[in-house]
């Protein structure tokens, strides 16, 4: 390839490595690639951590040995993150939402890239420093939000089942009792899918009484894995006292008033510091 100037390296980096979250890209690749020495592009990596924090934007962090390189970090600053959940509070108390049974429609939120991806960044930088190896999910809404959150994180997704899937080989599954309704439901996980020991990041879009979470948890016990954390988009205020203790949400489902027509989301006490 021909040798680039700095305004073209500058470019081609910054789509490299934010396409491609928390993956290290040694020096060498990029000397090689853009035909230039190794210090030039520690010196086009540092310019480009300035930039990036100047902006909010992430960071470009340096890894250091035989293996190293520098890899894009989203870190959302705080206060945008708070501004955009706050945004999505707003939306989702919109009474045309509600349901009947008091359910919440929340479809377009859940499956919109843009959101989803916000989201993803603010997860990943929540438990960034847990380093998970895999997030995991139940289907089959959690399933975009674990994808995004993964994404950002640079690590694979795993899907726990409802029902088994040929396909997925031998499986291990657990019955476990849903908070809310009380009902036994089964949950099942591919043998194939987690390594024995890892760090799991548990992902959902929902949280009642934390049925559905504390079923992952039990389920990963089969396999010797350790739960990093546990993350959900929304939880409900009521019940308070849930069947895990830790986790992180992004927002609070404080009402839904079928008869009344009122919805009462609020941003978690963490976005309000």
């Amino acid at each position: 390839m021909l040798r680039m100037n700095r305004n073209e390296r500058i470019a081609a980096i910054t789509g490299i490595l934010t396409s491609n979250p928390n993956t290290i890209f040694t020096l060498s690749y990029f000397s090689e690639l853009f035909n230039t020495a190794k210090s030039t592009i520690s010196e086009d990596a540092a310019l480009l951590r300035d930039t990036f924090q100047k902006f909010g934007l992430g960071d470009i962090e340096t890894v250091p040995g035989a293996a190293g390189g520098i890899k894009f970090i989203p870190q959302p600053v705080y206060q945008q993150a708070a501004a955009f959940v706050k945004d999505l509070c707003r939306r989702l108390s919109d009474p045309d939402r509600i349901l009947p049974g008091g359910f919440l429609y929340m479809n377009d939120i859940i499956y919109m890239p843009r959101i989803l991806k916000q989201i993803g960044d603010i997860f990943a930088s929540r438990f960034l420093g847990k380093k998970p190896d895999f997030v995991i999910t139940v289907e089959t809404r959690g399933i975009p939000v674990a994808i995004m959150t993964a994404h950002s994180l640079g690590c694979p997704v795993v899907v726990a089942r409802r029902e088994g899937n040929v396909t997925e080989g031998s499986l291990v599954s657990i019955n476990y009792v849903t908070a809310s309704s009380k009902r036994l439901q089964t949950m099942s996980l591919s043998r194939r899918a987690v390594q024995k020991g890892g760090r799991a990041l548990i992902i959902d879009d929902f949280m009642k009484g934390g049925g559905t979470a504390k079923g992952m948890q039990e389920l990963l016990k089969e396999f010797d894995v350790e739960i990093a954390g546990v993350g959900v988009v929304i939880a409900t205020r009521e019940p308070e006292v849930k069947l895990i203790s830790e986790y992180t949400s992004l927002m609070e489902l404080l009402t839904v008033d079928e008869s009344g027509r009122k919805i009462e989301i609020v941003p978690a006490d963490w976005l309000n510091q």
